[in-house]
């Protein structure tokens, strides 16, 4: 894939930079699967999500406070709400109903067309270039990926579904549009706001939904563990890890910043390992050398 120009505002270092932040990022991602898994032993779905994206919209409002920063202009404001409705309303639905229907393996593969779909929709955009090396590097980190979750186990999940994992591609679909439609709005509006604008954007809808779900669920009887997981899916999932998303796409575009989300199952995989003892297989070795190599081929 060509890389975008790097404007003299963005030197080459702190392209570099992002390269590190997004793998922090892919890390963040990775372990919160587990960590939101977890959380929804004791929350439904649809409460969890609702809590965790209203406390993380909070929570960047108050950083866009404390710095000052002034409103967008008023178009600029309604299309970040907008698009905050598709990426953190839509979106974060559709991936958590999923998730609780299918097995993590069938998550994890499905979703690792979400390059391949913001790809694809950046070059119908015009603002994305792909080289046929950019291609071979997303194939193969998509085969990478299913090699990876092939051998994994996840019985205590549960057993898959059409439609668990139905919902896991309309949520890919979902968040390759808004991840297309967002890019031009990260070079005029700072991180903060887009990240702040777009979660409030996705939180009404949301919390409108989990209405039901959250007046059922009995919050001051949840366990520590419970409120953790739910600080940990909002804090580092939906606030870190967001901005250095939106960072990278305004730094080496969208197509590039999302081949990091696949390093997400390798890491859920070694994580598995430490904390349940699930020893990666050589599958999961062969996998996971897929999608370093696709990774280093989109990159250069």
């Amino acid at each position: 894939m060509t890389p975008p120009a790097v404007h003299a505002d963005h030197p080459q270092h702190r392209v570099w930079v992002t390269d590190l932040l997004l793998l922090f990022m892919a890390t963040i991602w990775g372990v919160n699967f587990s960590v939101v898994k977890f959380g929804m032993r004791y929350v439904e779905p649809l409460a969890f999500n609702a809590i965790r994206v209203m406390i993380a919209g909070a929570a960047l409002l108050a950083i866009v406070r404390l710095q000052r920063l002034a409103l967008p202009p008023r178009r600029q404001l309604w299309a970040l709400l907008g698009l905050g409705v598709l990426g953190n309303g839509v979106y974060q639905a559709l991936f958590i109903e999923g998730i609780s229907r299918t097995r993590a393996g069938n998550a994890s593969l499905v979703m690792a067309a979400t390059p391949v779909l913001i790809a694809v929709l950046g070059r119908l955009r015009g603002v994305e270039k792909l080289a046929a090396r950019g291609y071979v590097g997303i194939a193969l980190s998509v085969a990478g990926i299913g090699i990876v979750m092939s051998g994994t186990a996840s019985a205590r999940i549960g057993d898959a579904s059409l439609t668990g994992d139905g919902l896991i591609l309309l949520a890919s679909l979902t968040w390759a549009i808004y991840t297309v439609l967002l890019k031009p709005y990260t070079h005029h509006v700072d991180g903060v706001q887009v990240s702040a604008l777009t979660m409030i954007g996705g939180a009404i809808p949301l919390c409108l939904l989990a209405v039901p779900s959250v007046g059922r669920t009995a919050w001051t009887e949840l366990p520590l563990s419970a409120w953790g997981s739910i600080f940990y899916g909002s804090m580092f999932a939906l606030v870190i890890a967001y901005l250095i998303w939106y960072r990278g796409i305004k730094l080496i575009g969208p197509t590039r910043t999302s081949m990091y989300s696949n390093l997400q199952p390798i890491i859920a995989v070694l994580v598995a390992w430490v904390a349940l003892g699930e020893v990666p297989t050589a599958a999961q070795g062969a996998g996971a050398a897929a999608v370093m190599a696709g990774l280093l081929l989109t990159r250069s």
